[in-house]
């Protein structure tokens, strides 16, 4: 029997629900080189942001057991240069929806790369990544309360045609609230969970390795977190989800999906294994006869 793998997002088909996160595939070009992108069901493009951006200061990665942190810092070459340029070679590669993940620092800069990138055909969904400080607000992330959270999420709607997904950072004591007030101002949909917070110490040095002190802590040890928070905001909101965090096998992404995601992101294992999404891809059909698992759409949510 075939298996049908197959998904939606907001009307968006995907073959597969495998989508390389934000920040840990570039814009596809190095991994091109070693397997063919059109596997993929999507692919979420590194962030950007209005300006162009060099990054934080190094050293800014950090081994952590079973995962890592980084602060990278939104490294990127700014939007206009996505659209001229890292777009269209990706449109080479890749075949399918692409998502561009969006990042900014206010309210207006937010509006203006996603003003920018709706009226990029070759883009599907736009990503918003909430978890950047405001610049305006003593830094404090976006997406660490609700009212701040909806507010870009409404800006961003306003200026946009395509279904847009706020991906939630789990920095917060209730990513229900944060998740419910995306929806009730007009989100289509949500990712979770972006980077948790972490910190290593050079103990021979007596300092913090990574140079801003603390970065995003990411890979295999946080995905029982992550899991959680999917299926608290899957059965509070009635938008689709896309989980996040420390996914790296077959059984991860049935796990998420049974959860409430209707699709799901690798992220930190691409770093360690490139062809992580490969391996998935193809070891999931075996896995769906294992368990019974004619079509994963029949998954989403089960778990209640």
């Amino acid at each position: 029997m075939v298996r049908d793998l197959s998904t939606t997002l907001c009307g968006v088909e995907l073959d597969n629900p495998i989508i390389p996160a934000s920040g840990t595939f570039g814009f596809g070009a190095e991994m091109s080189e070693i397997y063919d992108l059109d596997i993929l069901g999507s692919i979420s493009f590194k962030g950007t942001t209005l300006e162009p951006r060099f990054g934080n200061p190094t050293p800014r990665i950090a081994e952590c057991r079973s995962g890592m942190i980084n602060s990278v810092g939104l490294q990127n070459p700014g939007i206009d240069a996505v659209i001229s340029h890292e777009l269209p070679e990706l449109r080479k590669r890749f075949h399918k929806p692409i998502i561009a993940n969006i990042s900014g620092f206010s309210i207006e800069e937010y509006t203006e790369c996603c003003r920018k990138i709706d009226a990029e055909e070759q883009v599907e969904i736009i990503e918003v990544n909430v978890s950047c400080p405001n610049v305006h607000n003593g830094g404090m992330a976006f997406g660490t309360s609700p009212q701040s959270a909806a507010a870009v999420t409404a800006a961003v709607k306003a200026v946009t045609t395509k279904p847009v997904f706020i991906k939630l950072s789990p920095n917060v004591t209730d990513i229900v609230s944060i998740a419910r007030a995306c929806e009730d101002v007009g989100a289509d949909g949500l990712t979770l969970i972006n980077t948790m917070l972490g910190m290593r110490i050079d103990i021979a040095r007596r300092r913090p390795v990574i140079a801003n002190k603390m970065g995003g802590f990411s890979g295999q040890a946080i995905f029982p977190v992550a899991l959680r928070m999917v299926y608290q905001v899957a059965n509070a909101c009635k938008i689709p989800v896309i989980g996040c965090g420390g996914v790296a096998t077959a059984e991860d992404v049935i796990e998420m999906m049974m959860a409430g995601a209707s699709a799901v992101q690798v992220g930190a294992e691409n770093l360690r294994n490139p062809f992580v999404c490969k391996q998935i891809i193809e070891e999931l059909p075996q896995l769906m006869e294992r368990l019974g698992i004619e079509r994963l759409r029949d998954i989403i949510g089960v778990v209640k």
